[in-house]
């Protein structure tokens, strides 16, 4: 009895290593039934047949399901296979839904059942623990970007472990406190160690190799397309903030343009409230705000500059790079969320130094007569300017000064619309003016978007009330390390002075800096951390400390050489045996990145990493064609042949023994070692 409650408590606690996935009390549904019905089953049936307590394991484990889904669920199977694919698209905390929460609870019964009956028909010490440890190997990897620490829950583990080795080893209550006195000591030695070994700094995080959701068109209207209609009955009732401060709220990113209208490319994933960080890690104020819809239509969430945290939302997904959010489901009148967001503050001279990020797909530029004439204006608004952040003030300042603020304006947004708007008509609404901007910052190399929100409204009592009249459209600029920096070009109402505060003072604070960027930057100095290190020796605790200490150390490092041997492996594979020659070309170029160790600089073109590469040798004789290439299938993909994929992987393979045969074997091993 002592050996069965022990291994219910090993299969728990690997299931609660997915705490760092689902943070809450939701879990333990999932993983106290899971772990405790099938040592219950061992105990009482350990001398009648095996498949009599396997069919009552499966009857308990059915009845799990039913108390997750408060009802008798007919897709719990499909719920089973697709939630390993559904918790690596999610970006941690994931929601605590049932149709997740299956695959815990799944895992848990799984490990507990073959424990409880290994322990039970068998005289092994510790192999009933295995399956829970491979569980809660399972559960690191798919925690890897959650909240927390699973190295309690590893000590747990091996002090739980050690104890059932004791006890299956008949001995006395001393042996067995002195021995569970000195695996709580290791594994308390373990917990100060474990944080300096190398693969703690870079683990391996699955969800690099997901397929991401491909970009959605959200609603069937843009919100961009609102805003004319939105301008003609100002009085409508939208929604209310309770906030910190008057901010503009953004309801929807938008940063793809085709000549007739933008939409947006985000890849929305689920989320159990977290937002990724954005690029700036700087000064910035932090904005609570509590919104409550009224009136607003869509599934959009509107939410001040950076989401970091929201609450209150079920079925939230997020953009991670542009921070959008959006609901599951139409949110009804009177539904309320919490928002925590952070307001970046940087320095003048951290404006002064900042330059443009480099990404084609945010300054591509429909075909067209109209691009020359773009160019033009731009080039003579901006004449003088010495720095990128200039250019834009000077962009911004030129449009407010030469065109009127009118609501009676033609909506839209064609390059015929905002030729006419430029060359005709010189007055609009935020509509014409912020995706004019963007338009034109994108022919000086500024890589733009435009973003649609509202001003803070009508304030009483720390509430904004936000009306259809307050919609708002500016227009963003990326730069590296600042992140996306806001414009306003639409001129207030009068003409002279805007009649919004929140886009007077960024208007006013642009005017009494733009006279300061008229020389580089300065240098700063780089910063780094140091990698800790620590060592720490293991405490001797007799021969069945020891044995246990040597089986366990052994599988972890036959488990981690499996995977710095298979992973590579496996990667290049998938690659290049994927679907489609346009994806196996792609998958060539993944494979070359990594081969010259830029897998993690997503920001780099093709003309970048060729640009690198230049004077290498075999590497650039293979790198150009490779990468043009790798530039007609992403503009092309629909022409691409077997035989340009063959060619792609053959000039990556060339590329890889190039790398090889320049790197030293010291330096290979390393990199190996720590999966990078």
């Amino acid at each position: 009895m002592a050996g069965q409650a022990l291994v219910a408590g090993v299969a728990g606690a690997a299931g609660w290593g997915f705490h760092r996935v689902f943070p809450g009390t939701e879990l333990l549904a999932a993983v106290i039934p899971a772990a405790i019905a099938p040592a219950a089953v061992a105990a009482l049936l350990g001398r009648r047949p095996l498949w009599l307590a396997l069919l009552l394991d499966v009857v308990l484990w059915f009845a799990g399901t039913v108390l997750l889904y408060k009802a008798p669920h007919p897709g719990v199977f499909a719920d089973v296979a697709n939630s390993w694919h559904a918790l690596l698209t999610t970006l941690l905390p994931a929601q605590p839904e049932p149709h997740l929460l299956v695959l815990v609870h799944t895992l848990v019964w799984a490990a507990a059942v073959i424990g409880a009956e290994t322990l039970a028909r068998t005289r092994t010490r510790i192999a009933a623990a295995v399956p829970a440890l491979a569980v809660y190997g399972t559960a690191l990897l798919l925690g890897v970007d959650g909240e927390g620490s699973n190295l309690p829950v590893a000590g747990a583990l091996f002090v739980l472990i050690a104890a059932l080795a004791l006890v299956r080893d008949d001995r006395s209550p001393v042996w067995l406190l002195a021995g569970l006195s000195a695996a709580a000591a290791l594994a308390a030695v373990a917990l100060v160690v474990g944080p300096l070994l190398p693969v703690a700094a870079q683990p391996y995080n699955p969800r690099q190799d997901a397929d991401l959701p491909p970009p959605r068109r959200v609603d069937s209207v843009s919100p961009l397309d609102r805003v004319s209609a939105w301008l003609q009955i100002p009085d409508r009732e939208l929604f209310t903030v309770k906030a910190d401060k008057p901010l503009n709220w953004r309801l929807a990113v938008l940063d793809r343009y085709d000549g007739v209208r933008w939409t947006s490319g985000a890849r929305f994933q689920p989320t159990g409230g977290r937002v990724p960080e954005a690029d700036w890690t700087g000064k910035a104020d932090v904005v609570h705000q509590k919104v409550t819809f009224d009136g607003l239509p869509g599934t959009w969430l509107p939410a001040a500059e950076r989401p970091e945290r929201v609450d209150g939302v079920r079925g939230l997904v997020v953009d991670p790079e542009s921070g959008a959010l959006l609901a599951g489901a139409k949110p009804a009148k009177g539904f309320s969320y919490e928002v925590t967001s952070k307001v970046p503050r940087p320095s003048k001279q951290e404006l002064l130094d900042a330059t443009p990020a480099v990404d084609p797909g945010l300054t591509a530029f429909p075909a067209g007569p109209q691009q020359r004439l773009f160019r033009k204006l731009a080039q003579e608004a901006t004449k003088g300017a010495t720095t990128p952040i200039t250019r834009a003030y000077r962009l911004q300042k030129y449009l407010r000064t030469n065109a009127s603020y009118d609501v009676t304006a033609p909506p839209g947004h064609s390059l015929k619309g905002l030729e006419f708007f430029l060359q005709t008509t010189h007055r609009g609404t935020s509509e014409q003016f912020a995706t004019t901007f963007a338009l034109m910052a994108r022919t000086l190399g500024l890589p733009s978007r435009v973003v649609v929100g509202f001003r803070p409204g009508e304030e009483s009592g720390g509430i904004y009330r936000v009306k259809s009249g307050h919609v708002m459209v500016w227009a963003e600029i990326k730069f590296d390390g600042l992140g996306w920096r806001p414009f306003y070009p639409t001129p207030g109402r009068s003409g002279a002075k805007d009649d919004h505060d929140v886009v007077s003072s960024a208007i006013e604070e642009s005017e009494e800096l733009e006279g300061e960027f008229t020389q580089g930057g300065s240098d700063r100095p780089k910063t780094s951390q140091p990698q800790a290190t620590g060592n720490g020796e293991e405490p001797s605790s007799g021969p069945a400390i020891w044995l246990i200490a040597s089986v366990a150390g052994g599988a972890l490092l036959v488990a981690y050489a499996g995977v710095v041997v298979a992973l590579p492996w496996w990667r290049r594979r998938r690659r290049r045996r994927a679907e489609g020659p346009e994806q196996r070309v792609l998958g060539a170029w993944r494979q070359t990145c990594d081969d010259l160790g830029l897998r993690d600089q997503y920001a780099l073109t093709a003309a970048d990493v060729v640009a690198r590469q230049s004077g290498s040798g075999d590497i650039s004789a293979h790198i150009q064609p490779l990468a043009e290439i790798s530039n007609f299938v992403r503009y092309a993909p629909d022409a691409v042949t077997e035989d340009a994929a063959a060619a792609a992987w053959q000039r990556s393979d060339a590329i890889r023994r190039a790398v090889r045969a320049a790197t030293p074997l010291t330096t290979r091993l390393r990199n190996r070692l720590l999966l990078r």
